[in-house]
């Protein structure tokens, strides 16, 4: 509900310029960078429950704190906030793998990402209707309340996946935590961390400068109610392909190909996706656009994802997991730390780095399929480690 206005929130209402509003989202992933890992680690000692409570009420407290914000610090508070307890979607990936078998996890870990299509085929217009009709603020009010809904869904309805002799187990291994010595040595998780890193370098371009670039090229000229309406429409259409992805076409591929080619395909689609925006000028090259992007992403995530389980023992699932997210978190903090610059300098320069980015992602990807080519549904195995 509130990726297409959040940026033109902040611009409306406080006149930010574009170079402090990118920062939004800076400091969201470094707060998320700092603290990925520990949450991740944390629910492997504790429970994958509390600590999804806990994150999800922090998310919730954030988006009432920028409804009603009364200054910028406010805003940006909020948004520290969201990232210090954004461990929702790290324990929610190692939730998944708890139960499920290892020739399954990649097709269960796409879920995560149909329903994330689900939330965007209705979020984003919703939050830009809202917008459009009743103000800019109460978008994040209603966002607010369902975070605080998930809360008490996860609190009635989910039930712990590690058992106590599994927490127990888990903590009694503090020592093998994932140091940054072990990570540098395992070779495999390695390579999976760079390709996530410059290809969610060129997805923190976009990310940053999506809405900006909305109300510039695509939809210049339109009144403001219409831009964010027309933006919030088109991550509709990044929805949409995500759960055609992840129902029809993932599903197959996992039955035909090995995880690490399907990362190389994904890859390529997400690359050209973002060559296209960077030609756009109108809001039907836009939606071509998105429907590759969204392909492209929806089959390299859950790939990936399913890989770095793979690298490491069983009991350091949710902190490799943890350091997967951190190494988003990184890539994207860097990149919007930038992107307001780029986009000063010329609004597509985002955009033709990214996709320079997804083409230089590809031999890292190549090289990880010659590594790991023997892992994924058709060929399981239980662990990778170096």
């Amino acid at each position: 509900m509130i990726v297409p206005i959040l940026p033109l929130y902040a611009q409306r209402r406080f006149a930010l310029e574009p170079q402090v509003i990118t920062l939004l989202i800076t400091v969201f992933f470094a707060a998320q960078a700092l603290a990925g890992p520990y949450l991740g680690r944390l629910s492997d000692k504790v429970g994958r429950v509390p600590v999804l409570i806990v994150s999800q009420i922090g998310t919730a407290a954030s988006f009432f704190m920028i409804a009603f914000a009364p200054s910028v610090a406010v805003l940006f508070a909020a948004r520290i906030l969201d990232g210090i307890t954004g461990g929702n979607v790290i324990v929610t990936q190692a939730y998944i793998t708890d139960i499920t078998p290892p020739a399954k996890r990649t097709q269960s870990l796409g879920l995560i990402f149909a329903v994330f299509g689900l939330g965007f085929i209705v979020g984003p217009a919703l939050g830009g209707l809202l917008s459009a009709l009743f103000g800019p603020t109460v978008p994040f009010v209603g966002a607010g309340a369902a975070a605080f809904l998930t809360v008490l869904l996860t609190w009635r309805v989910l039930d712990e996946t590690l058992t106590p002799e599994q927490r127990l187990k888990n903590r009694q291994t503090a020592d093998r935590s994932l140091s940054p010595g072990h990570i540098v040595k395992n070779g495999s998780l390695m390579l999976i961390l760079l390709i996530v890193f410059v290809g969610q370098f060129g997805m923190g371009l976009l990310q940053a400068t999506f809405a900006l670039f909305g109300e510039a090229v695509l939809f210049r000229g339109y009144a403001p109610q219409m831009v964010d309406l027309g933006i919030g429409m088109l991550l509709s259409v990044v929805g949409v392909s995500q759960i055609l992805t992840q129902t029809v076409l993932l599903p197959r591929a996992v039955a035909r190909f090995r995880d690490t080619l399907i990362v190389v395909i994904g890859l390529s689609s997400r690359t050209a996706g973002l060559f296209v925006f960077a030609l756009a000028a109108m809001p039907l090259t836009g939606v071509v656009a998105a429907v590759f992007f969204a392909l492209g992403m929806g089959l390299m995530m859950p790939p990936l994802q399913s890989l770095t389980t793979y690298t490491v023992p069983d009991e350091l699932r949710g902190g490799a997991l943890g350091v997967y997210q951190s190494t988003i978190s990184v890539a994207v903090i860097i990149s919007t730390a930038v992107a307001g610059v780029l986009f000063a300098l010329d609004v597509t320069l985002p955009y033709w780095l990214a996709g320079g980015l997804g083409l230089a992602a590809l031999v890292p990807a190549v090289l990880l399929h010659r590594r790991m080519g023997k892992v994924g549904a058709v060929t399981p195995v239980t662990a990778v480690s170096d």
